[in-house]
């Protein structure tokens, strides 16, 4: 796992949390839950990138 993923994993945090309260701070809520949504979408694919990277590696290491 790189250092990397973290950093990209927390940059969209930082993102999705500004838009989001400035989404929120001009009314609309709708908007910001969608954006909030859009960045845990977007998260939730990179690490399952990574986990299945994960399974691949041990499926090859014992063989199966």
């Amino acid at each position: 796992m790189n250092v990397d993923l973290i950093f990209k994993i927390a940059a969209i945090g930082i993102l999705v949390s500004v838009l989001n309260q400035v989404l929120t701070r001009s009314g609309r809520e709708e908007q910001a839950t969608m954006t909030t949504l859009a960045g845990l979408v977007v998260v939730l694919m990179m690490v399952v990138r990574e986990i299945s990277a994960l399974f691949d590696l041990v499926k090859d290491l014992f063989g199966l």
